[in-house]
């Protein structure tokens, strides 16, 4: 009888495995390179996966100022926030954003794609995104990743 029966196994913080990945976001088309981090920060990619824990590795995103958007993206696409003022609709577009901070439109991708609740906010922690080709995570040894 013990051949038919199978255990699953269910990772936790203490049997979890956790890398670092740096993944290059020159000539990456936004959306498909958000989902891709985000299936790697969630863990997706391993075969321990566990829903409610945070399993995924820390990923570093690199040159992030050459990310692409497809079509008029860049002036027609609307990020939306409130200030949460009477009156305080505030409207930016990609464009102004890059202008801003190139890494702040990865991030907010990468974000829109994670869990909103307490196990997404802390996935999100796992997240560097830089502009150029460096980074300050040598120390870490991570492992580059294609996709």
């Amino acid at each position: 009888m013990d051949t038919l029966s199978y255990k699953t196994v269910s990772a936790n913080a203490a049997t979890v495995e956790k890398n670092w990945i740096v993944v290059d976001a020159q000539t990456a088309v936004l959306g498909r390179f958000a989902s891709e981090v985000a299936k790697i920060l969630r863990g997706k990619h391993k075969p321990s996966y566990t829903p409610h824990v945070d399993c995924g590795d820390n990923v570093i995103v690199i040159n992030a100022d050459k990310v692409r958007l497809t079509g008029k993206k860049w002036n027609d696409k609307v990020y939306v926030r409130h200030t949460g003022y009477p009156g305080g609709q505030r409207i930016s577009t990609p464009k102004l954003l890059m202008q801003k901070s190139a890494p702040i439109l990865v991030e907010k991708a990468v974000r829109g794609m994670l869990p909103k609740n307490r196990l997404g906010r802390q996935l999100y922690r796992n997240l560097f995104v830089y502009e150029g080709p460096e980074h300050p995570h040598a120390a870490q040894q991570p492992k580059e990743h294609k996709f």
